[in-house]
């Protein structure tokens, strides 16, 4: 099983997890849609859509890049069109754009709460309600959401509940749009790191580059995507998932590769990971 000839239509995917996601497909032959709000590196970030655009066609892949907020419902809907008749059609939609703060209630500007739940629980929803006519068309669609597992741990809320509020949520639409779905044949999934991953959320959200010599690169969760979007029409679905669960399933057994430093660091164990 591949992904050769597959439409993934990608959201965030300039940089980071969202970008792997995308080159990894790309090996297949499959087509990428690049779909974020970058068209321009970032000084501190780096990464576009055009440059990823390019990564994707010198890995073997086609790509179209599309300037998208996925904030804006009608521009969701117009973007998802111009894919599908790029392509001819959609097979699968990863909802990888997301927003963080680490605040408290106290001290957190309610525009920013406003942000952090427009870009990760309601853009899963648009996004996905957008896609759904053409991967109800496709022979295998999936839809595969970057959230946690539901953990309902009291130290998971105390001292950013807002934003777990936020992650939550996309994690619920998983539940709800596996059972929605069904009908129509459509995957829907969510995947998380076991370990804190090596992108700008961890080096300007929780605490900078240093912790990097604790972190994995973000190619594992391109990996263990990978092994979900192989899977047959709904033989996984509804699940939240864990990156390293999926890949010693499928046979991993040295994970030495994905550190993002040669060091003898403990690794650190994600945000809503029960260790």
């Amino acid at each position: 099983m591949s992904l050769a000839g597959k439409t993934l239509f990608i959201t965030g995917a300039s940089r980071g997890i969202g970008r792997e996601i995308a080159l990894k497909a790309a090996q297949d032959g499959a087509n990428i849609v690049i779909a974020a709000k970058s068209t321009e590196e970032h000084p501190k970030l780096g990464g576009s859509i055009f440059t990823v655009a390019q990564e994707v066609e010198e890995a073997g892949g086609k790509a179209l890049a599309i300037q998208l907020d996925v904030r804006d419902q009608h521009a969701v809907a117009q973007a998802m069109q111009q894919a599908a008749e790029y392509f001819g059609g959609i097979d699968i939609l990863i909802n990888n754009a997301g927003a963080i703060k680490l605040s408290g209630v106290e001290m957190l500007d309610p525009n920013r709460f406003d942000l952090m739940y427009q870009i990760n629980t309601r853009a899963v929803m648009v996004c996905s309600q957008a896609v759904l006519p053409y991967l109800k068309k496709s022979e295998n669609p999936h839809i595969l959401n970057l959230s946690p597992p539901l953990n309902l741990d009291e130290k998971w809320f105390a001292s950013y509940a807002p934003y777990t509020i936020t992650k939550y949520g996309m994690s619920m639409l998983t539940i709800g749009m596996s059972q929605e779905f069904a009908n129509y044949g459509v995957s829907v999934n969510s995947l998380w790191p076991r370990t804190i991953i090596a992108t700008a959320a961890i080096e300007f959200s929780l605490g900078g580059k240093q912790l990097f010599s604790r972190a994995r690169k973000p190619n594992i969760m391109a990996d263990a995507a990978y092994q979900i979007l192989i899977n047959e029409r709904r033989s996984i679905t509804g699940r939240l998932m864990i990156d390293e669960d999926i890949l010693k399933a499928s046979g991993v057994t040295d994970f030495s590769e994905y550190r993002y430093a040669d060091t003898d660091d403990e690794l650190m164990v994600d945000l809503f990971v029960q260790e």
